[in-house]
C-alpha cells in the first residue's frame, strides 16, 4: 500500500512541476531563440513552399497573380505538361549516369581503401596521396582537360559513359578518405581471428569489413548519388543530342527565345527532386554518421 501512495505521490510531483515550468516566465534570451528559429524555419522551409504553390498554377495564374500566395485555382497541368517533353527519358538518363556512377565509386573505393589500410608500404601511401590531392581540384578547373580526353582520346562524346566515367573520377578521393577512416577503426584483433581461421581478403571484405562499414557505404552512396544527380557541368560540356541529356540539363527545355514556362519548370524541379528526397528520407541517420566518421581523424 505504501508503494502504491509513493508512486501516486511521485506522479503528482512530476504533475506539478510540469504545470510549473509551463507557468514560470520566459528569460528574454529564450524569446530571441524561439524568434530566430522561426525566423530561420520560414527562410528554410519557404523556397520550397513557393516552388510547389508556383507549380500549380497556370502561366497566366503565374503572371496576374499574387505569386507569394497559394493559388484559388490550382492545376497539375504543368505536370502532364512536364512529361510530354520526354521526362521519362531524361529521368532514365539521369537514374542509369547515377547508378554506374555511385556503383562504381563505392566498389573501387571500398576496394582501395582496404588496401591503404591493410598495407603499410611507401606505393600504397602515395597512391592514398595522390587521390586525396583531387580533393583540392575543382571540376571547373580541369574541364578542358576532361573535355579533351573524353573527345579526342577516348571517343566517348555525347555517351552515357562519357559522363559516368569522369563522374567516377571526381567522386574517388572524397569517398576514399570517409571509408579509409571508417575501415581503420575496425579493430585489428578481428582481422587476426579471421585470418587464423584461414579466411582470404574476399572474406575480410563480404563478411567483416562490409557489414561493420555499412553506414558509411550508405553514407557516401547517398552523397555520390546527389552528386551525380545534380552534375551539371559534365552534361552541359560532354553531351549534346537529345538521346544522351540528363535531367539537370533537360530542364532548359522550357526556356524559349523570349520567355519562359516558370510554372512548368517548377514542376520540373519537384519530379526531379523527389528521388534525392527519397534517398534522404532513407538514409538520413547514416549520412551523418558516416560524414563524422570520415573527418573524425
Amino acid at each position: 500500500m505504501q508503494h502504491v501512495e509513493h508512486g501516486v505521490g511521485a506522479a503528482g510531483a512530476r504533475a506539478t512541476a510540469r504545470r510549473s515550468w509551463w507557468r514560470q516566465p520566459l528569460a528574454w534570451y529564450q524569446v530571441a531563440v524561439a524568434l530566430a528559429g522561426t525566423v530561420w524555419l520560414v527562410f528554410a522551409f519557404y523556397p520550397v513552399f513557393y516552388i510547389l504553390i508556383t507549380s500549380l498554377r497556370s502561366q497566366q495564374g503565374y503572371l496576374m497573380g499574387i505569386p507569394w500566395l497559394p493559388s484559388a485555382h490550382p492545376t497539375f497541368e504543368n505536370y502532364a505538361t512536364v512529361f510530354q517533353t520526354g521526362f521519362a527519358h531524361y529521368f532514365l538518363n539521369s537514374v542509369i549516369v547515377s547508378v554506374c556512377t555511385v556503383a562504381l565509386i563505392v566498389a573501387c573505393s571500398l576496394l582501395l581503401a582496404y588496401v591503404v589500410v591493410q598495407t603499410q608500404n611507401r606505393f600504397v601511401r602515395l597512391v592514398f596521396n595522390v587521390f586525396l590531392v583531387g580533393l583540392s581540384l575543382p571540376i571547373q578547373a580541369a574541364i578542358i582537360p576532361v573535355y579533351v580526353l573524353v573527345t579526342n582520346v577516348i571517343h566517348l562524346y555525347d555517351t552515357l559513359i562519357g559522363l559516368i566515367l569522369p563522374s567516377v573520377a571526381f567522386g574517388l578521393p572524397l569517398t576514399i578518405l570517409i571509408l579509409v577512416n571508417f575501415i581503420r577503426d575496425i579493430p585489428r584483433e578481428l582481422y587476426e581471428s579471421m585470418y587464423l581461421d584461414g579466411a582470404t581478403d574476399f572474406i575480410l571484405l563480404r563478411h567483416l569489413v562490409v557489414p561493420l562499414s555499412r553506414s558509411a557505404l550508405i553514407s557516401v552512396s547517398i552523397y555520390d548519388f546527389v552528386q551525380a544527380w545534380n552534375n551539371f557541368l559534365f552534361p552541359l560540356v560532354l553531351t549534346q543530342s537529345d538521346a544522351s541529356r540528363v535531367l539537370p540539363l533537360a530542364i532548359t527545355n522550357f526556356q524559349g527565345q523570349y520567355t519562359m514556362n516558370v510554372p512548368a519548370i517548377m514542376a520540373f524541379v519537384i519530379l526531379s527532386a523527389l528521388p534525392l528526397i527519397l534517398a534522404y528520407a532513407f538514409g538520413r541517420q547514416y549520412l551523418l554518421r558516416g560524414m563524422l566518421a570520415g573527418f573524425s581523424k
